[in-house]
């Protein structure tokens, strides 16, 4: 049962080795979609709504992004209705597949959540925890020619894209994170909306033996936070850990569905050019690393960095059952290159 339907069930919810294995060829379609969609909802706003979620291209602003809950620029869901907030969903989906925007919803619903756990004053938990809180933000004049972006962003939800001339040149930074990571509502209602992310993760570490444990296994102490957040570009040094060329096939095998896991969030026609670079740098190239408890339910954290990309997973807060995870480019986030 996924998270959205468990909340309906309760009456709380409220708006809400080798090569890389490749999909069926797509056409790169999500570019159109993007601008299809951009268009479609600044159609659907008042001139005023229009002008809160717009900001220039190259507005500081597009670079500001942060997946806490703190106070933030641009138009939230909480305040469309009818065909606006429809078309606000439209974008949304249009910068994700099925899966992506079914995890984002979860993500979203997991606000709820927490509106109904935690203590205080009802009033301020309702504004902090308010699963309509994620802000759409329009950079420059969406169309099939020139540059111009967008983003989705609350908390543990933070999603950017940008475009030229019609094509989507960058698809990050990618965060998505889980409070609580997970959800135990009794008999056959647990919901871990990032488990899955977790638990192949787990099973590549318990199958290394002696020799690959001294390397994969960084540290027994878990950083407590991902690195560089709300950088602009990812914070990363030379690769640790276990590279592909001395897994087992197994392991090997475990880490193409721990990709395919990430990549199966974004549009075909991203996931793909992802894919792509991917394999053209070498699968071998990519290292595994973990930090912290092997165990579920501990505090850990693990990284998958090869020459194009890096994954950050962390789950160490509130007795490890606080998820951040994301997907950063190394050649540059926000189509910005890395100098």
């Amino acid at each position: 049962m996924g998270l959205r339907k468990l909340l309906l069930s309760f009456g709380v919810l409220g708006i809400f080795g080798a090569l890389l294995v490749a999909q069926a060829p797509t056409p790169p379609a999500s570019g159109k979609n993007m601008e299809a969609a951009a268009k479609a909802f600044k159609t659907a706003l008042a001139p005023a709504q229009w002008k809160q979620c717009w900001f220039p291209f190259d507005d500081a602003e597009r670079l500001n992004w942060h997946f806490i809950p703190r106070e933030r620029k641009g138009l939230p869901l909480r305040d469309l209705e009818g065909p606006a907030l429809a078309a606000a969903h439209g974008l949304i989906r249009s910068g994700l597949s099925e899966a992506g925007y079914d995890q984002t919803m979860n993500v979203m619903s997991l606000e709820e959540v927490l509106y109904l756990l935690e203590g205080g004053e009802r009033e301020y938990r309702r504004e902090r925890r308010h699963p309509g809180k994620y802000y759409l933000s329009i950079f420059g004049e969406p169309g099939s020619t020139g540059s111009w972006g967008w983003r989705v962003e609350g908390h543990h939800i933070s999603l950017n894209f940008t475009l030229k001339d019609g094509k989507v040149v960058s698809s990050t930074p990618e965060f998505f994170g889980a409070n609580p990571g997970l959800v135990d509502a009794g008999p056959k209602r647990n919901i871990r909306v990032l488990g899955k992310e977790e638990d192949i993760a787990r099973q590549i570490l318990k199958l290394s033996d002696a020799d690959q444990s001294k390397v994969l296994w960084v540290s027994k102490t878990a950083p407590d936070e991902v690195p560089g957040p709300a950088t602009p570009q990812a914070v990363v040094e030379k690769p640790v850990g276990l590279p592909v060329s001395k897994m087992s096939t197994q392991q090997k095998e475990l880490l193409q569905s721990l990709l395919s896991e990430y990549l199966q969030n974004v549009p075909a026609d991203v996931s793909e050019e992802r894919r792509q670079r991917i394999n053209a740098a070498g699968l071998d190239n990519i290292y595994f690393a973990w930090w912290g408890d092997p165990d579920l339910n501990q505090r850990h954290h693990y990284r998958v960095q090869g020459p194009t990309f890096v994954i950050e997973y962390n789950n160490t807060q509130n007795d490890a059952n606080h998820v951040h995870s994301m997907w950063r480019d190394l050649a540059g986030d926000f189509a910005i290159p890395v100098k």
